[in-house]
């Protein structure tokens, strides 16, 4: 999955850009500021930053500017208020990728990351083979020996993605619902075992991949080719 970085002090517009971005696939890792961002970046693999150029505590610049140091390739989308030639020249000096200037169109950012993403060759590494069982990320489509490729409703696939990607690490449905549906969704944990369902009917016949019940805690995949 695609971890995003948003780094916007703005509040509302923060969670939009990530309830945004939750729904069409990518992971967001929101920050109020510079400084959380960059705890983020220590802790986390992130694939691209959303930075806001003016906040409290460190500028957009400056953030970017230390990024820079730490990660070279990293996609950075830089989000303004004011669209001067001046600020660009700065933007790009520190090593910005994109600009959009505020109001900030939702579908524009996410149109805009997908094609940082592909630009950077990070779309090609989100594609993961197991055995004759290939899942392509960007097209969010799975492909099982000679068949065609089958593009499977998005929540059966992140869950099938995430677990291939962590073969025999257990997570529970509250980390599942989480990261999957996000945090301030209303549905019930119960829901993931739903969709594991279904994905254990689509795929009973599937040699590459055993999905675990562990009693009293949650899930884990078991890969049975590599």
């Amino acid at each position: 999955m695609f971890n995003i970085l948003v780094v916007e002090d703005d509040a509302n517009l923060r969670k939009l850009m990530s309830l945004t971005l939750r729904q069409h696939g990518y992971v967001p890792f929101p920050a109020m500021d510079g400084v959380e961002a960059l705890k983020i970046v220590g802790e986390n693999k992130i694939d691209l930053m959303i930075s806001d150029l003016m906040m409290p505590n460190m500028d957009g610049y400056e953030l970017t500017r230390r990024i820079r140091q730490q990660n070279k390739s990293m996609p950075v989308i830089m989000v303004t208020a004011k669209e001067t030639f001046e600020d660009k020249a700065k933007g790009f000096e520190v090593g910005t990728d994109d600009y959009m200037v505020k109001p900030i169109n939702i579908d524009e950012m996410i149109l805009r990351v997908g094609a940082l993403l592909r630009r950077s060759n990070l779309v090609s590494e989100h594609i993961l083979k197991i055995g004759s069982l290939e899942l392509d990320y960007e097209a969010q489509s799975v492909k099982v020996g000679d068949d065609d490729p089958q593009t499977i409703p998005q929540k059966e696939f992140l869950l099938l993605y995430k677990f291939l990607s962590h073969p025999n690490k257990i997570f529970t449905r509250k980390q599942l619902m989480d990261e999957i549906w996000g945090m301030d969704n209303n549905a019930d944990e119960r829901t993931v075992d739903v969709h594991i369902k279904r994905i254990r009917e689509r795929y009973g016949n599937c040699r590459e991949f055993n999905i675990i019940t562990v009693r009293g805690l949650g899930y884990k995949c078991e890969r049975i080719s590599q």
